[in-house]
């Protein structure tokens, strides 16, 4: 939004100016006078809200001549060539629609074959930039908190080995409730690296979300030294949560039935999903893009696909030719949740998603396995350090791997359940494919949604043999069979355990996949113990309630 507002007045004023021209031609026409002046009167209003100097409105708005005496010379752009100025292009809707459509919007085509309209002010920066290389994008750092270990190699470690950290719920008495597992996290400690102030006021997905992100911050070696050097303008943090402050609210709602003076004044503020953001931020003293997408299960994806956009294309303001970029060097994203409360609980049985396997609470979670019958929820938190690769080279850094690129789509089909046909998955991997300029046969490696859903793995299984089905070399596994549905902070947890296997060269199994399901290909599916594999090019799923799909990638950095 801020953005779009800085923008504004760069564009109004050649348009009031364009506007002036025409209207010298044109003012003989009664019709086209009354047409003038009521533009005359938007365009005045829409400047003075915007801070615009009302002197020179007047003047742009009266003679062409104000042209000249404007600090923004008017250039000329292919859309006023192919016009009558830009008197034309503002003109009645009929001439917008019959002249500029059928001449200034060519049309291409999507993955799926589909005519896409580009905009005339898209091709404009296409060709703008077409001058300039594309940045390009890679991890150099990472931090995770989770029911399976809290520092990154530990936790793949444990990944190897086919740990799970799924067991009973201590923190409360869940005998009313048919589910009594979950992958809660049973020891952890901020200490270190969140003040004690925030300690004991914030959210379990504040603290989570707080000692990932700087634990991100110290594998890549972002020292206070190397903190100091940076330009703190172009360092942002993109991190979300699916559910946000759950127990700080249930807290606030506790504490109401007996008075609102009793509800604590932090309440709010630390219930609110973008909190962990904005609290990182004051950290860290980073001033770039700020804030919070929430997506369901998909969210953490969304955020390292947004941190990533921040770093390749910056943040543009256009008008014809005129482009004015705003680049980051450096982005901190993923995301964080923390459920595992009578209220989360509770919420996940009456959808009826969760698994009833209390008797054996390690093999609960079974991606794939004919005998699944449900999810099982966890707590934790997952964050990526991206960074411009010229940026990461000067300072030095050591690099994980190179980050492709990717694509979400929405299945608009139903709020839990996938879309029959998986029509909107595909659609995503493919677009994933397309947006990266990846070959599907360079996928070799696939860190699945797989969540242990009876539909929701089918679903995703037949999408990727659809993309990958000719793929000899595919290996296909779930970190959520050891850790369970981490819910907003698996994406960032799943792609911190798909940049380990690019590191380590070995991909985890898949505990409990005792007996596939019917059309499952054990040649496709890693199995019970850890692989060996050379990965060229990952792809991580995330999907989440209401139809909300992303697909990621990630491969070996290689200098080029």
């Amino acid at each position: 939004m801020a953005t779009s507002a800085a923008a504004s007045p760069l564009c109004t004023r050649p348009v009031s100016a364009c506007m002036s021209v025409s209207y010298e031609k044109h003012h003989t026409d009664p019709k086209r006078l009354s047409e003038w002046t009521k533009r005359k009167k938007f365009v005045s209003k829409c400047i003075s809200r915007r801070g615009g100097d009302a002197d020179l409105v007047s003047n742009l708005l009266t003679n062409g001549s104000g042209i000249q005496s404007s600090w923004l010379a008017f250039e000329k752009c292919k859309e006023y060539n192919h016009s009558e100025g830009l008197f034309a292009l503002l003109g009645s809707q009929t001439a917008w629609t019959r002249k500029q459509r059928s001449i200034n919007r060519p049309a291409t085509k999507s993955v799926s074959g589909e005519p896409v309209v580009l905009r005339p002010a898209d091709e404009v920066t296409t060709e703008k930039k077409q001058l300039t290389k594309q940045p390009r994008v890679v991890v150099t750092g990472v931090g995770v908190v989770t029911p399976i270990g809290d520092d990154a190699d530990v936790f793949y470690n444990n990944l190897l080995e086919g740990v799970s950290g799924i067991s009973e719920i201590e923190a409360f008495d869940c005998a009313q409730f048919p589910t009594k597992i979950a992958g809660d996290i049973k020891s952890f400690s901020p200490d270190g690296w969140v003040t004690p102030k925030i300690s004991k006021r914030a959210d379990k997905f504040t603290l989570y979300l707080l000692t990932a992100g700087k634990k991100a911050l110290a594998d890549a070696g972002i020292t206070e030294e190397v903190l100091g050097k940076l330009d703190k303008r172009r360092c942002g943090v993109i991190v979300g949560s699916a559910l946000g402050g759950m127990g700080i609210f249930q807290d606030g709602i506790e504490a109401l039935r007996v008075s609102y003076k009793k509800i604590n004044p932090f309440c709010i503020p630390f219930s609110t999903a973008n909190i962990g953001s904005a609290l990182l931020a004051m950290d860290l003293g980073w001033m770039g893009p700020n804030y919070t997408i929430s997506s369901a299960c998909a969210t953490s994806n969304f955020c390292i696909l947004n941190a990533a956009h921040h770093i390749i294309t910056g943040e543009s303001a256009k008008f014809c030719h005129l482009i004015c970029e705003n680049f980051q060097d450096v982005m901190l994203c993923g995301g964080s949740d923390a459920a595992v409360l009578p209220i989360g609980l509770g919420g996940f049985v009456a959808c009826g998603a969760l698994s009833k396997r209390n008797g054996e609470p390690t093999k609960a979670s079974r991606p794939w396995d004919i005998n699944r019958d449900g999810f099982v929820i966890g707590d934790g938190a997952g964050a990526l350090l991206l960074e411009d690769l010229e940026h990461a080279k000067r300072r030095g850094a050591k690099i994980y791997a190179e980050f492709l690129g990717g694509s979400y789509t929405c299945d608009a089909y139903h709020f839990t359940d996938p879309h029959p046909d998986g029509s909107g998955l595909a659609l995503c991997i493919e677009k994933a494919l397309a947006q990266s300029g990846v070959a599907k046969e360079d996928v070799n490696y696939v860190n699945a949604y797989g969540s242990s859903t009876p539909r929701g793995d089918l679903k995703e299984y037949r999408a990727l043999i659809h993309c990958f089905g000719e793929n000899p070399e595919l290996r296909v596994n779930s970190t959520k069979s050891m850790t369970g549905h981490l819910l907003g902070a698996s994406g960032a947890v799943e792609a911190v355990a798909t940049v380990k296997a690019i590191q380590t060269g070995w991909v985890h199994p898949n505990i409990n996949l005792e007996n596939p399901d019917e059309g499952m290909d054990m040649n496709v599916l890693v199995g019970i113990k850890k692989e060996p594999l050379d990965i060229k090019v990952a792809l991580s799923n995330s999907f989440g309630f209401g139809g909300h799909n992303s697909s990621i990638l990630f491969a070996p950095y290689k200098c080029i």
